[in-house]
């Protein structure tokens, strides 16, 4: 329940009455100090305490200038409760109480500080040694945080030998703040407010399934093709800036699949005569086609003069059978209830930022009851190494999203000149590089899945960058595994490591270097030594590829 109050320094009843109004209020500014340098005191940390209430707050904050949220902390010494109180908003306030829980260990030693005979604490906080300074000779309970405020008068706390926050003064006949009313919450949901405060959150998915289904029905906005196997909703986003980072996540639970699936998180961009909503809006095959030396087509993959692929924000791969099979107990294992994936996207701000483009989710799978998903991304003040690029073409995407609705499986890679893609740039590119995923798939035991194969990068038909894509991390995931399947030896199918995919993970980029490129034609190629079909059976390699730099 939700209660409203107001903390004032003229009132008087209730917990935070004051037992004797014309009490003397000090005023204790606090300096910071890191590494023996002083620390920038324009926000310094300043304390108003009173006999029987104290109050924590900075100068930004008395000043009315600091960032929101902004946070201050009330103690009442007398029943050693603490509030926390924060400002979202100009008119926007929330609150939550709390108790004091740390235990101190009482030292002998003895220094001056401000002319105040000081004794030393010392407790453990994570793993952080925190040495605190207290004086009783000052009637009050202040400290520059809640650690040591119920020992006295803290004036000194050093954080693990190199951080100190110390007191420079204290002022007498000071004015207690007055504070305007606040919304009270219960502390996990306070510091759950006060923490989605400090970023944008933009949503899209909210359990939405993904199965093969045509019985299935989505929220509003959202758009279900491939029977269901591919989802999209059209995402406005706000501006976002060059000092801000940008991430996607996408919680994901089977919801009866129990094999771990190729999933992909991706935006349709806009910009040229054709895009990949053409072809879901239309049919596959009104997609620009690549043709194989088989006479083998390829819808939608590749750029073109009037065509650009998905951008692909996340290659991601569901386990096997999260939540849905987690009946199926084993001895010391608790299986986990949904996969989160998340991953840092800043690299493709400008094809987000103040932009309204389809984003879409893909679960290869022929199951009715599929995959349950909830997707958002969020966007966080702060600068990232791969924030800085304004330009992004988007120029090849082999994940066949569009599998369960005839789109090919990517297996060209067996001819010679493996994939070959030609771009135009109208003005010069600096520090271009290429951000490209990569995943081997197909075959049992020989298939490319389970064979380490060497990709190899073309730029104008020289070699730029070669890497063999392949983990050994996979059994790391086991507990996201409850329906894998166990070996004669002792491993389980998850545990098994392939080419750059585990079940239950994601698929990081690799951001190949390109150098300055000058406007004009140039190419991109991509070479992988594919494995030979075996019967029925097929390797195949789903890339992604998406041109950076700055103009």
């Amino acid at each position: 329940m939700k209660l409203f109050f107001c903390i004032l320094f003229s009132f008087a009843a209730g917990p935070w009455a004051l037992a004797q109004k014309n009490a003397e209020t000090v005023k204790i500014t606090y300096a910071r100090i890191f590494n023996d340098q002083p620390a920038d005191d324009r926000n310094a940390t300043v304390v108003f305490a009173r006999n029987n209430a104290t109050l924590i707050t900075t100068e930004n904050i008395l000043r009315g200038t600091a960032p929101f949220p902004a946070e201050q902390t009330f103690f009442n010494p007398e029943n050693r409760k603490l509030i926390y109180f924060s400002y979202l908003s100009d008119s926007q306030a929330l609150s939550a109480e709390d108790t004091l829980s740390a235990r101190y260990e009482l030292l002998p030693d003895r220094r001056e500080i401000l002319g105040y005979s000081c004794r030393k604490a010392k407790t453990v906080i994570n793993s952080n040694t925190i040495e605190i300074w207290y004086t009783t000779a000052l009637p009050y309970y202040a400290a520059p945080s809640a650690l040591g405020i119920d020992l006295g008068t803290v004036l000194e706390t050093i954080r693990n030998g190199n951080t100190i926050v110390r007191a420079q003064k204290i002022e007498k006949n000071a004015a207690f703040p007055k504070i305007i009313a606040a919304e009270n919450y219960d502390l996990l949901s306070y510091r759950d407010l006060i923490w989605k405060s400090r970023f944008t959150t933009i949503p899209v998915f909210d359990h939405e399934l993904i199965n093969w289904n045509e019985e299935t029905r989505s929220k509003e906005g959202v758009l279900r093709f491939a029977n269901g196997t591919l989802i999209v909703k059209k995402v406005k986003f706000p501006e976002i800036g060059d000092r801000q980072q940008v991430f996607v996540e996408l919680k994901q639970r089977s919801n009866g699949d129990a094999y771990d699936r190729t999933g992909s998180v991706f935006v349709i961009p806009e910009g040229r005569e054709k895009n990949f909503f053409d072809g879901l809006r239309d049919g596959i095959r009104t997609l620009p086609l690549l043709k194989d030396t088989s006479g083998a087509e390829y819808q939608g993959m590749t750029l073109t003069e009037n065509y650009l692929p998905n951008i692909e924000l996340m290659r991601f791969f569901t386990s096997f059978g999260i939540h849905h099979f987690n009946y199926n107990t084993i001895k010391g294992k608790e299986w986990l209830e949904f996969t989160p994936f998340r991953q840092e996207i800043s690299d493709l701000r400008s094809e987000l930022s103040n932009k309204e483009v389809y984003v879409g989710t893909y679960i290869g799978n022929y199951d009715k009851g599929g995959h349950e998903v909830s997707l958002e991304i969020t966007v966080h003040n702060g600068s990232s190494p791969y924030g800085n690029f304004n330009y992004a073409l988007p120029v090849f995407n082999t994940v066949n999203v569009m599998e369960m609705g005839g789109q090919n499986y990517a297996t060209f890679f067996a001819d010679e000149k493996g994939l070959r893609v030609e771009f135009t740039l109208d003005r010069d590119l600096k520090d271009a590089k290429l951000r490209y995923i990569t995943t081997g798939h197909g075959g049992w035991g020989n298939g490319d899945e389970f064979v380490p194969k060497v990709n190899r990068i073309f730029l104008d038909n020289l070699q730029v960058h070669s890497f063999t894509p392949w983990r050994q991390d996979c059994g790391s995931y086991r507990l996201s595994n409850p329906v894998s399947g166990n070996f004669a030896s002792g491993l389980s199918s998850s545990d098994l490591s392939r080419s750059n995919w585990c079940p239950a993970t994601v698929t990081n980029p690799v951001f190949i270097d390109l150098g300055d490129l000058k406007a004009g034609k140039h190419s991109i190629r991509v070479k992988i030594p594919q494995g030979p079909r075996e019967g029925s059976s097929f390797s195949f390699w789903n890339v992604s590829g998406v041109l950076l730099g700055r103009q």
